[in-house]
């Protein structure tokens, strides 16, 4: 079925296209000494715009070709590819991590406060709470990638490939938003350049895991939803320092590193899927 995912340039182009110019536009609006109603609405609408344009691009490949409907549904609805562990980890995986970065970084003489819940992000957002931004985020992007942006990466490649391909193309598809005041991008960047790194690596390592998740539930879609919104969720419920977070991307990466070893053979086989 993988094979039918054969608009690899369209779906990439329109997707970073899209939301170039429309967060862009959002990046302009947010540096205007004038913020008032309407400018807000303007930073709102081009920033769900940009977050949407991909889902709308990948549904409109597979609309008219009704083995790729069925292909789609067959897999957001894969009851039979449930396996407990799997989900588990898909849920709890990057929040563990992120305990343990913390707990680390105790040893490094940083404070106990970071485990304290505020309730409140990182970053601010014109109208809509940043939660709300923090939870459909993940919805609308994995509906794109994972409908069809990492099968027709797969169709040609192998999953180590298509996972490193896939993560330098999203850390150029998030680079407007780090031009958007007082966002959470713009904020990783001015925290400083370890932790910008840290985010640019972190993606590799997020992306080789979430696609093991994917493939080793069958394609099943919603396994990476939940470990998008894990992601995002646990980056932002506790008061973490910076540190943490490079902690967090280094135990990750040893979890990525067995799972890279011990399914050599998912990420390494030439074969193409079909």
């Amino acid at each position: 079925m993988i094979h039918k995912y054969n608009k690899t340039l369209t779906f990439y182009g329109y997707s970073v296209l899209i939301p170039w110019v429309l967060w862009f536009g959002v990046a302009y609006l947010s540096h205007l000494p004038e913020q008032n109603m309407l400018t807000l609405l303007g930073q709102q609408i081009l920033g769900m715009g940009g977050l949407i344009a991909p889902v709308i691009v990948a549904l409109a490949l597979i609309y008219k070709n009704k083995e790729l409907v069925d292909d789609f549904k067959s897999r957001f609805f894969n009851i039979q590819a449930y396996n407990h562990v799997y989900t588990f980890l898909s849920i709890f995986l990057i929040f563990i991590a992120m305990v343990g970065g913390q707990l680390i970084s105790l040893f490094f003489g940083h404070s106990l406060d970071q485990f304290i819940i505020t309730g409140n992000a990182t970053f601010t957002s014109a109208l809509f709470s940043p939660w709300v931004i923090l939870i459909s985020a993940p919805i609308l992007e994995e509906f794109a990638w994972h409908c069809y942006g990492t099968d027709t990466l797969r169709r040609k490649y192998n999953l180590f490939k298509t996972s490193m391909i896939f993560a330098v193309y999203w850390v150029f598809w998030h680079l407007p938003l780090s031009f958007v005041k007082g966002y959470y991008h713009s904020n990783v960047i001015a925290e400083g350049t370890l932790y910008s790194l840290n985010f640019i690596f972190s993606l590799f390592v997020f992306v080789i895991l979430m696609n093991w998740l994917y493939y080793k539930t069958k394609r099943n879609i919603l396994v990476p939803i939940l470990f998008h919104l894990s992601a995002n969720i646990s980056n932002e419920i506790f008061s973490t320092h910076p540190d943490s977070k490079v902690i967090q991307t280094g135990l990750l990466l040893i979890v990525t590193v067995y799972v890279l070893i011990k399914d050599r053979e998912m990420f390494f086989n030439k074969e193409v899927l079909d």
